[in-house]
């Protein structure tokens, strides 16, 4: 690794904010390549700023076919701001269509944090399920699960381990010789946890996308290769025009395939096999289909790169008809880490400096008044050079969570980067407006109290 290149660790508290370099280092796609129909404050804003593949969600959403929304809590602590921001990425997706699962990653807490399946529950639905509720998650489209009563998710993890190993899990964590195996075992029951959603019970085939923070991608740079990795069916750009499908042959369908144990091919099963791909092309409306299984390929002239999601889905459904996983690599969107009263991310181990969702108004006030300023050192000179927004706590938060209007947002950087609002003012406006928005959160939180058993999948209750 060179000396320069970014570190992320899901499990760390300090972290990265070079989100340029990032997005080269890991190969993530701007979202400025995305063009969303109704954007959220935080696309708007920017602070969602990368994704992996999200067109093909964008594009299953505008066809009108479904998809599918994925996240999970650890039960370990409480929920603060910085989680609420998922939950509003959650939200928005849900109203754009996408169903939603929640993993409560229960077994992982007690593995690697020593928290009980029974505290665990406890934290999951009195700290996260509560708030999910009081936020607006719609109760007929959630389902909120449990790491340790839901069997597939540890079958799949197990299954899909034998494509991978201890060098892949050293390149992606970083792990050593002296990890905790828990650690080891906890990427793999998160595998399962993000590609289980689109098994036929529970769902069934149809694109997921993951929203989270960027440190949580080396979970999904594991899960999308390993996906891939099961696929049977390779769909490319062609080397000239269209769209290249290739197969994909292993140990799990070399027979289906036409693969005998000597390593020839048997003709007729490949013949069947390729046959079955131009019916899939057809049944995508395409005529300029050119299958030549002497050499491998089917070529569709007329496909465009764009049409590759399509293609890929179908052959998807075809792969499972013929016995396989047919699993798609989900699709992920990354956020900018909310920061914590210090300016640095947001943690539940700093409480301090963390604004939880269940903070008396008192306390939050105390915390916002106490909370780092991008203020010069007195009055006369606020006045004179301006403030610095960027790294004002207090626009910060009303920047991320407390201030819908972009105009009004607009109005208040170039007045503190002006010296027209002081550093204290900033702060008593923050104050306001999260002292009102965690009030009728917790109004809120009373009133659909009676909803969160009801957010429970039927293997949760």
């Amino acid at each position: 690794m060179a000396d320069d290149d970014v570190v992320i660790d899901p499990w760390g508290s300090a972290q990265s904010t070079d989100y340029d370099r990032i997005i080269s280092q890991f190969g993530l796609s701007s979202m400025e390549s995305v063009t969303l129909d109704n954007p959220s404050r935080l696309h708007r804003r920017g602070i969602v700023f990368a994704h992996r593949d999200l067109n093909q969600v964008v594009d299953a959403q505008r066809r009108g076919d479904g998809f599918g929304v994925l996240t999970g809590l650890m039960p370990s602590g409480q929920m603060h701001m910085g989680h609420s921001m998922v939950i509003d990425q959650v939200k928005w997706f849900q109203q754009q269509g996408g169903d939603v699962t929640i993993a409560v990653a229960d077994l992982e807490s007690q593995a690697t944090r020593g928290v009980s399946l029974e505290k665990g529950r406890e934290i999951a639905l009195q700290q996260y399920i509560a708030n999910y509720a009081a936020l607006g998650l719609d109760v007929e489209k959630t389902n909120v699960y449990f790491q340790s009563s839901r069997p597939i998710v540890q079958r799949l993890g197990f299954q899909l381990g034998k494509r991978t190993n201890l060098n892949e899990f050293e390149a992606i964590y970083g792990f050593g010789g002296e990890t905790n195996l828990a650690h080891v075992q906890a990427p793999m029951v998160q595998v399962g946890d993000i590609l289980h959603p689109q098994t036929e019970d529970y769902g069934g085939l149809r694109p997921i996308v993951v929203p989270v923070g960027v440190d949580q991608d080396p979970h999904l740079r594991l899960t999308r290769g390993l996906a891939s990795k099961t696929n049977w069916f390779n769909v490319n750009e062609g080397k000239n025009s269209g769209v290249t499908i290739t197969l994909s042959v292993h140990d799990e369908n070399a027979s289906v395939l036409g693969q005998l144990p000597n390593g020839r091919m048997d003709k007729q099963k490949l013949n069947e096999v390729f046959s079955g791909i131009v019916r899939c092309m057809s049944e995508l409306g395409y005529s300029d289909i050119q299958s030549n299984p002497k050499q491998g390929t089917v070529n569709v002239a007329s496909a465009t790169k764009r049409d590759q999601s399509m293609i890929r889905m179908k052959l998807l459904a075809y792969e499972r008809s013929l016995g396989g996983l047919g699993l798609l690599a989900p699709s992920s969107t990354y956020h900018h880490f909310a920061v914590g009263m210090t300016g640095e991310k947001m943690s539940s181990s700093k409480p301090k400096t963390t604004l939880f969702l269940n903070d008396d108004l008192a306390t939050v006030e105390k915390k916002i008044k106490r909370a780092f300023s991008g203020g010069q050192s007195t009055i006369e000179e606020h006045r004179r050079l301006g403030g610095n927004p960027d790294i004002d706590v207090a626009y910060q938060y009303m920047m991320y969570f407390f201030e819908e209007d972009d105009a009004y947002l607009a109005e208040l950087n170039s007045g503190y980067r002006s010296g027209q609002i002081l550093a204290g003012e900033m702060k008593q406006l923050c104050i306001d407006r999260a002292v009102d928005w965690l009030g009728q959160l917790h109004e809120m939180r009373d009133q659909t109290a009676h909803l969160v058993e009801q957010f429970l999948a039927e293997d949760a209750r």
